[in-house]
């Protein structure tokens, strides 16, 4: 709940910057990099030294893949709404449960695809169904394709938790994906320093609220519950990420909004029964 609650305030802050949303990405995870590391040195202990160039390596990929995924989204939210970013790129569950099936060998009761089915077709009317501001084909799209990056960071972040500390992970993960961003930064010429102290503010509160608070728990939670579960919970994020624009930029849902966000909050419950 707290993951979730971390991550749904992540939308409201990327549409208070002004930034690009590259320049926003990278100051986000420049921040967390900064709060995480010295303590993840110090925690991590013995445990460093039995790091593998292969957890190396695919703690990198992990981090490549979460840079898009803050690219691609960050980028959406300039194209369309809240309500409809933050659903569509909650369809990461789809992606997961094919990949934790296909991949890992993990099973899902009928009862759990048919909770997932829920939850989607939640997220995919309320991405659709109008509400207070309109979005795009284009910011759509982008959504979609963040879904599908954070996918793979959270697959990758199962293998990984098995025998990895949270701490260890994600200072390796986050690291990593703060190079990518900063590789993006250069390859299409952003500009990163210059801005004002606003932005360095808002970012601070990304890092601290919905990368530590959000993205953190739900790495350390990967090693207790399913990869397909965590995603199914995240689903809830539109819903409280929806309200929260209708306070703040008039963004107010409609009866058809409040309706599959209903749909969305039953199939997170109900696949949370079929994993008991």
């Amino acid at each position: 709940m707290l993951g979730v609650l971390g991550t749904a305030v992540s939308a409201i802050l990327v549409r208070y910057s002004q930034a690009p949303s590259l320049v926003t990405a990278t100051y986000r995870l420049g921040w967390t990099v900064l709060l995480l590391l010295p303590a993840a040195l110090l925690r991590g202990g013995a445990e460093w030294k039995r790091v593998t160039r292969r957890d190396v390596g695919l703690c990198a990929l992990s981090g490549v893949c979460l840079a898009l995924h803050f690219a691609l989204w960050f980028e959406s939210l300039k194209w369309t709404s809240v309500a409809s970013s933050t659903a569509l790129v909650s369809t990461e569950v789809i992606f997961v449960a094919l990949g934790f099936a296909l991949l890992f060998g993990g099973r899902i009761s009928r009862l759990g695809w048919g909770a997932i089915a829920l939850a989607v077709a939640g997220s995919t009317v309320l991405a659709f169904a109008g509400g207070g501001s309109g979005g795009t084909v284009g910011g759509n799209g982008l959504a979609l394709a963040g879904a599908a990056a954070v996918a793979a960071y959270t697959l990758i972040g199962r293998y990984q938790r098995e025998h990895l500390s949270t701490t260890v992970y994600t200072a390796l993960t986050y690291t990593a994906c703060l190079i990518t961003l900063l590789v993006l930064d250069g390859v299409t010429g952003t500009a990163v320093w210059g801005w004002p102290p606003r932005e360095w503010l808002i970012d601070l509160g990304l890092a601290v609220f919905c990368t530590l608070m959000g993205h953190s728990l739900f790495s350390w939670c990967l090693r207790e519950l399913s990869p397909a579960y965590v995603s199914a919970a995240k689903l809830c994020e539109p819903v409280f990420a929806a309200v929260l624009a209708g306070i703040l930029f008039g963004e107010i849902p409609d009866p058809a909004e409040w309706i599959s966000g209903g749909m969305v909050l039953a199939g997170v419950l109900l696949y949370t029964y079929t994993e008991r």
